[in-house]
C-alpha cells in the first residue's frame, strides 16, 4: 500500500526509489474513477489548505522542490523555463513556470496541464513524473531526453539525420493519434519541432501540453491567439474554432520540416505568417526535392 504523508501526499521509500510504475497505474486508476470529496487527512500547512482544493488530484504527485538538484538550463519561453535536475537518481525535466501567481490565471493553465498528462501513458509521448505545487517553484517534472528537441536536430549545422531516420521519426506521430483517440479527445494547439523531443533511441515524443485541452465537444475555441503562426493552422490564426484537425495540419508542417531540412516560413516575421497563411490561403512551397508519396500526404494534412 502506498505511504503517505499527512498532507495525503504519496511518498518514497527509505530508498529514497519513485514509486513502482504499477503502484503509480494502480493509484492513478483509483483516483480517476473518484466522484466525491477526499477523505485525506487535513493536517497541512495553510497553503495546502488554500491550494489543495483548487488543483485536487494534482497536488497527490507533489515532489519537495528540496529533492531536486537543479542543474543547467535547456529551455526558455513565454511560460518560464526548463531545467535539467536529479531527483534521487533519476535525470528530470523541471518545466518551472514563470507566473507563480496561485490565485490567478496561472494556477488553472498549471492545473490544466498536469490534469492533462496524469491521463497519457504512451511511448511517443513525454512521461510525467510529478509536481511542484509550492510557489515560487511552481513546475511540472517529466522524464529527461537527452537529444533534445528535433528542431534543433534538424536544424542543426551538419545534420547527421539520413532519410531512414527522419522517415522513422515521422512514424512517431503516433503520439498525436494517441492524443487524438483518447476519450475525451485531446488537442495539443501547439505541436511543433521544438515541441516534439528525441530520446537517446531517437525516438520522438509530443512533450509541452501547456496549450492543450481535453475536447468535450465538437470544437474548441480561444479567445486569444497561442501558439507558433509557422506551425499554426488557417483557422486558429483566424481565431476560429478548431479541433484535432488543426493538429493534423501542424502534423503537415512538421512533415514539410523533415522532408526539407528548411525552416518553414524563413524570411517572413509572425504578423506576415500569420497574414499569408490565415488570410491568403498560402502554404509552404512543396518543392520536387519531396519524394512525392510524402508531398501527397503533406498535402493531404492541409486540404482533409
Amino acid at each position: 500500500m502506498t505511504q503517505t504523508d499527512d498532507c495525503g501526499r504519496p511518498v518514497r521509500d527509505t530508498n529514497g526509489d519513485i514509486l513502482d510504475n504499477l503502484e503509480r497505474e494502480k493509484q492513478f486508476a483509483l483516483r480517476s474513477t473518484e466522484t466525491g470529496i477526499s477523505d485525506l487527512p487535513v493536517t497541512c500547512t495553510v497553503h495546502d489548505e488554500r491550494i489543495k482544493p483548487v488543483l485536487g488530484d494534482v497536488s497527490d504527485w507533489e515532489t519537495p522542490w528540496e529533492d531536486l538538484q537543479i542543474g543547467e538550463r535547456i529551455g526558455i519561453g513565454s511560460y518560464g523555463e526548463v531545467y535539467r535536475a536529479d531527483l534521487n537518481g533519476t535525470e528530470v525535466a523541471v518545466k518551472k513556470f514563470m507566473d507563480q501567481d496561485i490565485s490567478g490565471d496561472a494556477l488553472a493553465q498549471f492545473k490544466s496541464e498536469v490534469e492533462i498528462m496524469l491521463r497519457l501513458r504512451h511511448p511517443n509521448v513525454v512521461l510525467f513524473m510529478g509536481a511542484v505545487t509550492h510557489p515560487p517553484n511552481l513546475s511540472i517534472l517529466t522524464e529527461y531526453l537527452p537529444r533534445g528537441s528535433l528542431y534543433k536536430l534538424l536544424h542543426r549545422p551538419n545534420n547527421q539525420l539520413n532519410d531512414k531516420r527522419r522517415v522513422r521519426m515521422a512514424l512517431d506521430a503516433r503520439g498525436m493519434n494517441y492524443l487524438h483517440t483518447s476519450h475525451p479527445t485531446i488537442v495539443h494547439r501547439d505541436l511543433k519541432t521544438p515541441n516534439l523531443l528525441v530520446d537517446k533511441n531517437w525516438v520522438v515524443k509530443v512533450c509541452d501540453f501547456g496549450l492543450s485541452r481535453m475536447q468535450h465537444h465538437t470544437f474548441l475555441s480561444s479567445k486569444s491567439i497561442a501558439g507558433t503562426p509557422e506551425w499554426m493552422a488557417p483557422e486558429v490564426l483566424r481565431n476560429e474554432p478548431s479541433n484535432e484537425k488543426s493538429d493534423v495540419y501542424s502534423f503537415g508542417v512538421i512533415l514539410w520540416e523533415l522532408a526539407t531540412l528548411r525552416v518553414p516560413w524563413t524570411g517572413m516575421n509572425s504578423m506576415q505568417v500569420v497574414g499569408a497563411v490565415g488570410f491568403q490561403n498560402r502554404h509552404l512551397e512543396i518543392t520536387e526535392e519531396i519524394d512525392p508519396t510524402a508531398a501527397q500526404i503533406i498535402m493531404d494534412c492541409w486540404h482533409p
